[in-house]
């Protein structure tokens, strides 16, 4: 990141995030990763149902090395704001 703004280093990361988060999606949905979003939700991507959420957490914990609690399972509406708990929970933000 030589050479970087604060706000390009900034943006890296989310956008290292966001891949991240994207892979975890892949793998739970067999979904093409580029159309996993910010914006995106539940009725965005196929198989992202109940049980579908229980899969994408199980790939997030093992993207990511870490694990959720309930609160944070719920609050994990779209993507945007898994993106947010990630950033909390690594310290990112």
């Amino acid at each position: 990141m030589k050479g970087m703004t604060a706000s390009q280093k900034g943006t890296s990361g989310m956008d290292g995030m966001l891949e991240r988060v994207q892979s975890s999606f892949h793998s739970a949905f067999d979904v093409d990763p580029k159309l996993v979003t910010l914006h995106s939700a539940p009725g965005d991507i196929p198989g992202w149902d109940s049980m579908g959420h229980i899969t994408l957490v199980n790939s997030l914990e093992e993207e990511f090395g870490l694990s959720f609690d309930v609160d944070e399972l719920m609050a994990m509406e779209n993507v945007k704001e898994i993106v947010k708990i990630l950033e909390v929970k690594l310290g990112t933000q």
